[in-house]
């Protein structure tokens, strides 16, 4: 978003802001214990900017359909995961028609078929969940602070919700299809006319189905208004239609060793929902440690190639099926959850204060010396989204906190918890969050014991 300064004469002019100074931490950054589950997540992304009528992705057989490599022939049963993030605009300032998102649902087989929503949340821009500056840190306790789409639908999903627009069940009769979603991303009051919708559904199917997500710009009557597109007008586009334009910028090879990185925009079926797991000192201890007065370790969240903090490790998503000019994984696991378990122990014999942060560090994939930071953090916005932490205060009273964190790129972030830990003192914390669209990875989760 572009913003304009008023031009004042010269003898006037406000001095340009110090850039900022880079700081390095001197802390260690540890393989994120576990690895991602095997549910299969539909991730509808590319093209983020939709701007013609088309498919967005289909795992529909392609026999049959005008366009066969549109199709990538993947069905679902059992759980798994539709995730979708679009965004519209106006071509042109005189087309302000508004864009449809639809999400089709077909069931193969000769058995009706019982879709159960498990949670789901589908938000827009505007007016739902606009980009307002917040601070760093705010408590989020009934789910009312949010900036963007994304922010506002994984703390929904995070607190199991389903919106009350989204039944609990679809039942699907046989060799029939049924809309989960169909619903507008309008444009029209908007100025600028641009618009985005986040959506994610938990799902589980007791039969095979094949989901396609689509765009279309509404129909309009006999008189001129626009209505929402029917399941038959959607079903005449997954069976002609082409893939939706414009394409994001192609992805560059994983097995590329030069120049920078394009990660490329997500269409297709990532492998994995949640990262659940217990960090502890190895495996086969049942703790972890806590830092030396003074010192920190961190744990990579959401690392990918090109940032790994010299761990090696890249949790971007498998793809198991995709289209040949987009991810090459889900680099960002937007929608994931990760759920972190941290049975802190102070074996020294004095107490101890630990605090729990997470950071946003300069993107390195090896490190010298420690992690980099900027003082003041840049301008730029590379994290939105609710965090749960549960943990024992020092009365050793149950907490349980949803914290929203707004982190730009080099922020060292606030700590989420503070810890008073005495000689010998075992104390659990558990972390939680979905990794939210509009965010940029990697972060860190950072362990710190104070002098």
């Amino acid at each position: 978003m572009l913003s304009f300064l008023p031009i004042f004469p010269l003898a006037q002019a406000t001095p340009a802001p110090a850039p900022p100074q880079e700081i390095v931490q001197p802390q260690d950054v540890r393989v994120l214990p576990g690895q991602l589950d095997t549910i299969p997540v539909f991730n509808s992304n590319s093209p983020e900017l939709v701007q013609t009528e088309g498919i967005l992705l289909s795992t529909f057989p392609p026999n049959g359909k005008a366009t066969p490599s549109a199709h990538l022939n993947f069905p679902f049963q059992g759980r798994f995961d539709i995730f979708a993030h679009h965004i519209a605009k106006a071509p042109t300032p005189e087309d302000l028609r508004t864009l449809y998102l639809g999400i089709l649902v077909h069931n193969p087989t000769q058995e009706p078929v019982t879709v159960d929503i498990l949670q789901a949340a589908s938000y827009l821009s505007q007016p739902d969940a606009p980009f307002i500056q917040l601070p760093s840190q705010v408590e989020n306790p009934r789910g009312t602070v949010y900036a963007g789409p994304g922010s506002r639908v994984m703390s929904d999903i995070l607190r199991r919700h389903r919106q009350a627009e989204f039944p609990p069940q679809l039942v699907i009769p046989p060799q029939e299809s049924r809309m989960i979603l169909n619903l507008p991303i309008p444009v029209r009051t908007l100025e600028p006319p641009i618009n985005g919708r986040s959506t994610l559904m938990r799902l589980r199917s007791d039969g095979k189905v094949y989901v396609a997500s689509l765009a279309r710009y509404a129909p309009v009557d006999e008189v001129g208004n626009e209505r929402e597109p029917t399941l038959s007008e959607w079903q005449q586009l997954l069976d002609q239609g082409e893939l939706a334009t414009p394409r994001d910028r192609t992805p560059t090879p994983p097995d590329s060793t030069t120049g920078n990185i394009i990660y490329g925009r997500v269409a297709g079926v990532a492998q994995g929902s949640q990262w659940q797991s217990q960090l502890t000192d190895s495996p086969t201890s049942q703790f972890l440690t806590i830092p030396e007065p003074g010192t920190a370790f961190s744990y990579g969240l959401s690392t990918l190639a090109g940032g790994r903090f010299g761990t090696g490790q890249s949790q971007s998503a498998a793809m198991l099926v995709r289209y040949p000019d987009t991810a090459y994984f889900a680099h960002g696991n937007y929608g994931v959850q990760y759920s972190l378990t941290l049975p802190l122990v102070n074996p020294t014999n004095k107490t101890q204060t630990v605090t729990l942060a997470l950071q946003t560090p300069l993107k390195q994939d090896q490190i010298q010396n420690g992690l980099r930071f900027f003082e003041p953090p840049a301008q730029q916005v590379f994290f939105r989204g609710t965090v749960r932490i549960r943990y024992n205060n020092d009365a050793r009273l149950p907490q349980t906190r949803y914290v929203h964190l707004v982190q730009r790129r080099g922020q060292q972030g606030e700590p989420l918890v503070t810890l008073m830990m005495p000689p010998s003192d075992q104390r659990l914390v558990q972390v939680d969050f979905l990794y939210p669209p509009d965010a940029t990875p990697p972060q860190v989760l950072t362990v710190r014991t104070l002098e």
